[in-house]
């Protein structure tokens, strides 16, 4: 039965995750996320059930349309195993229904925004604001202890990306900086600000490393939503753990 429900989390994760694809996608270029149905954007031919089956129709098809075989982005099954995967440790770590609920919220909004920087260099206000209103109403009936916290967190993080944008002088982006707030309502003060430092460092280490191989020039603009994905879920899933470590260096 265990097992059973393992499958079912997972493939709600793996069906939304296709569908978080066609929502960063889209919105990203300004269209509908409803019409027309899922085609292939070279050919432009119809999807067929067997090739919207996620992860699966991609390595059955090659990463290449049937009809026309042009290559697939591989940000399709990336985005479509990442929220199955999130979804079932969310489901598998949760100590109550408040807690999946939040790791499959959080899940959600960075796997959508992942997609349309990955694709456009932007995070759009309008998945910004829809998650800012589930975000809020979340938090009205599964408050934080204690119940400020979720607004000091998006306060804070809101504050603090805004005076980096400012002195950085375009080094953070308004999305980024909005980003951090919406996500400092879900999880809080302490998790947002761990999140961020997280974000910044392991953009900082890639930046400099892809540099150094000479992948990245320098002043080459690249998408940051990547690195805080890395840092805000290892702050939500771990972010005790890591504190702990870090305090053990220092006494």
């Amino acid at each position: 039965m265990l097992i059973l429900t393992d499958i079912y989390i997972l493939t709600l994760g793996l069906v939304l995750g296709s569908f978080y694809n066609v929502v960063g996608l889209r919105v990203a270029g300004g269209r509908s996320i409803i019409s027309p149905p899922s085609h292939c954007p070279s050919c432009g031919r119809r999807l067929a059930i067997r090739d919207l089956v996620p992860v699966f129709s991609y390595l059955f098809l090659r990463g290449r349309c049937r009809t026309c075989h042009q290559k697939i982005s591989p940000i399709y099954p990336i985005v479509e195993a990442s929220t199955g995967l999130l979804f079932l440790f969310s489901f598998l770590r949760a100590a109550s229904v408040a807690d999946m609920l939040c790791g499959w919220l959080l899940a959600s909004l960075l796997m959508i925004v992942l997609v349309t920087d990955l694709t456009e260099m932007m995070i759009p206000d309008r998945i910004l604001f829809f998650f800012l209103i589930l975000f809020a109403v979340f938090r009205i009936f599964f408050p934080l202890v204690p119940w400020w916290d979720a607004l000091a967190g998006a306060a804070s993080g809101f504050i603090v990306l805004l005076l980096i944008a400012l002195i950085s002088r375009g080094g953070m982006g308004g999305g980024d900086v909005k980003l951090f707030a919406v996500i400092g309502l879900l999880v809080g003060l302490k998790t947002v600000l761990l999140g961020f430092f997280l974000s910044t460092f392991i953009g900082a280490a890639i930046g400099v490393a892809g540099m150094l191989t000479g992948m990245i020039k320098r002043r080459q603009p690249i998408p940051f939503v990547p690195f805080i994905v890395l840092g805000m879920l290892a702050a939500y899933f771990f972010g005790d753990r890591l504190i702990a470590i870090y305090y053990s260096f220092l006494f």
